[in-house]
């Protein structure tokens, strides 16, 4: 089987350095629904690069100082 645009998965220490908490904390979020994520075969998590990055956008823009 040939996977073709295969996206990078990230796992929970990976996130956890972009967003700069714990990785337990990146499982939480991901128990609760707060980020998406894929299990492996041996049932461990992993998040899709592109959406890790929409969020780590989305919550960066909302800290940045308005332009009014």
């Amino acid at each position: 089987m040939i996977v073709q645009n295969a996206e990078r998965l990230l796992t929970p220490g990976e996130v956890a350095l972009l967003f700069r908490v714990d990785p337990k904390t990146v499982t939480r979020w991901a128990s609760v629904g707060r980020i998406g994520s894929i299990r492996t075969p041996g049932g461990h998590r992993r998040f899709r690069e592109s959406e890790v990055r929409d969020l780590l956008t989305d919550l960066t823009a909302d800290l940045s100082p308005s332009t009014a």
